[in-house]
């Protein structure tokens, strides 16, 4: 009898921690603002942007964060309205040359740690159109909030690294041409597996959020899918 017990009290316990896991992945979610296109201000430790455009309000950032030069990723004007004197952006170099202030300059495969804030550097690129080609070496991120995983895309498709991604989070672009289809970010979903997705990259210069319900109602049962409010 005991030997009975002792595999289901084990699987009753692993059941809860992924429970409260996903709970505790919910929760941060509450902390990712999406601010339209691919800017997410994301409060934890440090306050993070992502891809600053079109900025609405002046703030302070203490990390930012810019995956590549397009201008609606790298634009030195929304930059300027969330820098403090103290403010760090992680950019590739064709963006930082746009930039003033504290930069880090970084290139796939690189892995950093910015104000106790851990950063992987990861590939993110086109691979059936040239607006992003790979030799660009343009850039997601990974990176650590609150003890979660989240993974910042970038302007890319279904890539095969994605494989390799492990988050809690991922933030996916779903409005095709210029990146993945909401079909295509399906399959990058399913493979990396994070406990929750949030579609972004729709709904300014491409794309509606038609393409993110698209996608999760394609992921309904497989992943959880949050669509997040235009703030």
């Amino acid at each position: 009898m005991r030997a009975f017990i002792r595999p289901v009290l084990i699987i009753l316990g692993l059941s809860l921690f992924i429970l409260v896991n996903v709970k505790e992945v919910y929760a941060m979610t509450g902390n990712i603002h999406w601010l339209g296109h691919d800017t997410f201000r994301i409060e934890g430790e440090q306050l993070i942007y992502t891809d600053p455009f079109n900025i609405k309000k002046r703030d302070k950032a203490d990390i930012i964060l810019i995956t590549h030069e397009h201008r609606d990723h790298c634009s030195s004007e929304d930059v300027k309205k969330i820098q403090g004197p103290d403010t760090i952006i992680v950019t590739p170099a064709d963006c930082a040359a746009k930039l003033q202030g504290s930069i880090k300059v970084v290139k796939p495969g690189d892995k950093i740690e910015i104000k106790g804030i851990t950063i992987e550097v990861v590939p993110s690129y086109n691979t059936n159109k040239q607006f992003h080609t790979k030799e660009r070496g343009w850039v997601g991120y990974v990176f650590t909030v609150k003890a979660k995983r989240i993974y910042l895309a970038g302007d890319t498709d279904y890539i095969p690294e994605m494989k390799n991604i492990k988050t809690d989070i991922a933030l996916l672009p779903v409005s095709g041409t210029y990146v993945m289809t909401a079909d295509e970010a399906v399959k990058a979903a399913l493979d990396i597996k994070p406990k929750v997705a949030i579609p972004m990259h729709y709904g300014s210069i491409v794309g509606s959020k038609e393409d993110a319900l698209k996608f999760a109602e394609e992921l309904k049962g497989k992943i959880d899918v949050v669509i997040l409010p235009e703030e």
